[in-house]
């Protein structure tokens, strides 16, 4: 019994121990399979959604084109542009994936291999060396996670990992790291850093500058190429070994890469140069129509609506500039304001130097050869005067300003050494640059003070194939083309003409031009002169204050005010006389708008500058079409239209006949040359100056708008007149004839005509609001 008993007893704890042993072994693995448990539903319990990778929306730049399809410019807060797998070389993802994830497409999106190869180096070294994030891992802590390093964020990224994977295949993550991941020098994505650091676009980029691209997303700043070269082209060789030893690439690609001479340049960027006022006038016009409300209404949805939807999009807005207007308003409107700031005489040099200071000007010059083109402008500091020139010195460079580019300005410039002026690089002014035996040939140059505006637009359509708001838009971004508000003097006179003519005025209408006096007011002629009776068709060509103010009175201030309206204008204009002589201010923009009536069929058409909008992915989401307001009879516009012929071929307007084609046009001009305007038009074409200070000041006798504005109006159109074939109106029917003055004038039909308007005076509003605008106009 003992001995069964004994037996019984070891069996018994035997079966103990083993229970206890298996016990532990249990719990050794439970208890932390229960911890990892524990953390993976602590960590999953407040995950962000995956899916908003798998709906990858990244901040685009948008794009804005020319009519042509030339690029304005660009408009994006990360400049990043879209591109797919098949848009960029097949070594650019393998040397990325080399660096970066060499198992990639082995893996599920987490490489624990890498983590304990990661883990052993940096412990050896005592520092965090290397990651064995993959680059699933690194796209989950950029678009979803913090860059905090801790356990959970690591677990957090791991299962979000392993789910993007489960959502997405290979090559859609890897597309969406590519166009993601910062590259630095504010590119983002492998399309920018192509254009940023090499010039050119990602799928013209070699295996030698894709390695040196791929090895950037690890220290943007520290493998910077323009910063530091050497640290880049270390780190674009390492890249390179690590593609040959993964045989990614042959030892032959290897060394012929590695050998390679990368030359570092940035794809120009058109943005705010060229057009910049008009690309500003785009985006303007973007922010305020791609709002939510107007798009829902029109079953559109956008990811952001406004400023956002505008720089996050990645839009496709192309519009109606053309380049070849644009450069030829551009260029025609600098020239006419130098002219115009010459004609007032020298101002002064822009600084005055004591010969201590020298050194330090001109060492402050960073003048490269760029500079130094012919037209260029720079700052010289004068050294020396003699009786023919003045020798200047800018940078390293010597110059010489010839004393015949003085006399371009009214009155005396007398130039002292100390003098630091501008100046402009003649044709030939670059042989010879720096050398001790040669210099710069230059001309004597003054920033303009006076401003301008240049607005061309086509008439059937509306479309504004030129803007310019200014002399520079780097110094100035208000648009005196689309919010300058000035008055037009004469220009305005075509509406009250336009309006007489429904009233029973022909061209040949006779009206006293007489002194005359309403109240307080007694307008005057330009030159101060009165000239009897006068026809209608003369009073416009000579543009005779007295003349219209009779034509207002007699049809009524209200019917002015009535077709300034009916064509579109939009200033809310008083029941005051002054204003038929343009004492209201008007946008130039809008004014042309108001003149398409005259060169279209009756109907002014709003001005157009975007075409359409199509998203990133090409889609259409916008397009504007040609939007025509029916205004005034065809009749009445061709009425006005040979009238206003006759300003250039008799009057005001005379310069525009070098233009050698069918045109009309009007000048204007206010009190004391304050504004002065050109708006000319053909069939085709219809282009508005205006020029003035942006302060309401005097530009001095003679700055009309003969003077000022119908020059650069004529420099422009001779640039880009031959782009349309000659064209002239065609009369609509209905149209009556009258013989004034030996020719052959037409009107619309009249139920009864006027005769004589003004024998005497007549008494009109005497109100205070008058009063406020009694200015004389012409």
């Amino acid at each position: 019994m003992l001995l069964v008993s004994g037996e019984s007893g070891v069996k018994e704890r035997v079966k103990f121990v083993i229970s206890g042993v298996l016990a532990m072994l249990i719990a050794l693995i439970l208890v932390p399979s229960a911890g990892i448990l524990g953390l993976y539903l602590h960590a999953s319990k407040d995950l962000p959604d995956f899916k908003e990778i798998t709906d990858y929306r990244p901040s685009l730049v948008t794009t804005v084109y020319a009519r042509n399809g030339d690029v304005i410019g660009y408009l994006y807060r990360e400049m990043r542009f879209l591109v797919t797998m098949d848009q960029v070389p097949e070594y650019l993802p393998k040397a990325i994936l080399a660096i970066e994830d060499s198992g990639f497409y082995e893996h599920e999106g987490v490489d624990f291999m890498a983590i304990i190869r990661a883990t052993l180096k940096n412990f050896m070294a005592g520092d965090i060396v290397q990651g064995g994030s993959t680059i699933t891992q690194q796209l989950v802590k950029q678009l979803l996670l913090t860059s905090e390093r801790d356990y959970q964020r690591k677990i957090k990224e791991a299962i979000l990992a392993y789910r993007l994977e489960n959502n997405l295949d290979k090559d859609e993550i890897l597309t969406i790291y590519m166009n993601q991941v910062f590259f630095g020098a504010n590119a983002y994505g492998v399309e920018a850093a192509a254009r940023t650091f090499f010039g050119k676009h990602a799928m013209e980029l070699t295996l030698a500058e894709a390695a040196l691209i791929a090895g950037l997303p690890k220290a943007p700043s520290v493998y910077n190429p323009y910063n530091r070269p050497e640290a880049a082209k270390a780190r674009q060789e390492q890249v390179l070994k690590q593609m040959l030893e993964l045989g990614w690439i042959t030892l032959q690609e290897h060394e012929q890469a590695v050998g390679q001479d990368l030359h570092y340049q940035e794809m120009e960027d058109p943005s705010w140069g060229q057009g910049a006022y008009y690309l500003e006038e785009v985006r303007r016009w973007l922010i305020e129509n791609l709002n939510e409300q107007d798009l829902a209404a029109q079953g559109i949805e956008l990811d952001a609506y406004g400023e956002d939807a505008v720089y996050e999009c990645g839009l496709h807005v192309y519009t109606a500039m053309e380049p070849a207007h644009q450069e030829a308003a551009e260029a025609a409107l600098r020239q006419g304001l130098e002219a115009s700031t010459r004609r007032r005489g020298w101002r002064g040099p822009a600084a005055r130097l004591a010969p201590l200071e020298y050194a330090t000007f001109l060492g402050s010059q960073d003048i490269v050869p760029q500079d130094l083109e012919p037209g260029q402008w720079v700052k010289a500091l004068v050294v020396n005067v003699s009786s023919v020139s003045a020798e200047v010195r800018l940078g390293e460079y010597q110059g010489r300003i010839g004393r015949e580019t003085w006399e371009e300005f009214r009155g005396s410039v007398g130039l002292e050494p100390g003098d630091v002026v501008w100046a402009s690089v003649l044709e030939n002014g670059s042989e010879g640059a720096g050398d001790e035996q040669e210099m710069l040939s230059l001309s004597l140059e003054q920033w303009p003070q006076v401003q301008g505006a240049l607005v061309s637009m086509e008439p059937p359509t509306g479309d504004v194939v030129a803007l310019v708001g200014g002399y520079s838009f780097q110094a100035s971004q208000f648009n005196r083309a689309t919010q300058a508000r000035r008055q037009p003097g004469s220009a305005f006179k075509p509406i009250v003409y336009s309006a007489a003519l429904d009233e029973g005025f022909t061209p040949a209408t006779v009206i006293y031009d007489t002194p005359l006096t309403i109240g307080d007011w007694s307008p005057k002629n330009y030159g101060g002169e009165f000239h009897g009776p006068t026809s209608f068709r003369s009073a416009l060509v000579r543009s005779r204050n007295v003349v219209t103010v009779r034509i207002a009175q007699h049809i009524g201030i209200d019917a002015v005010i009535e077709r300034a309206q009916v064509l579109g204008l939009e200033p809310d204009f008083p029941r005051v006389l002054p204003i038929c002589l343009g004492a209201e201010a008007v946008r130039p923009i809008n004014l042309c708008q108001a003149y398409s009536a005259f060169a279209r069929d009756g109907s002014y058409v709003r001005p157009r500058f975007v075409l359409s909008v199509r998203n990133a992915w090409g889609e259409e989401i916008l397009s504007t079409q040609t939007e025509a307001v029916p205004a005034i009879s065809p009749e009445n516009a061709y009425a006005m239209v040979r009238l206003l012929q006759q300003v250039v071929q008799f009057g005001t307007g005379r310069k525009a006949l070098a233009l050698d084609r069918p045109v009309a046009g009007k000048t204007g001009t206010t009190n004391n040359e304050v504004d002065a305007w050109f708006m000319g038009f053909s069939p085709y074409l219809l282009s508005g100056v205006y020029v003035g200070f942006d302060q309401l000041t005097p530009m001095g006798r003679g700055e009309a708008g003969a003077g000022a504005a119908l020059p650069i109006w004529l420099d422009y159109r001779m640039d880009v007149e031959e782009l349309y074939p000659e064209q002239d109106w065609e009369a609509p029917p209905g149209v009556e004839y009258a013989t004034v003055n030996g020719r052959r004038m037409p009107h619309p039909p009249v139920e009864e005509e006027v005769s004589v308007v003004g024998s005497t005076d007549q008494d009109f509003d005497d109100s205070p609001e008058q009063d406020e605008l009694l200015l004389e106009m012409f």
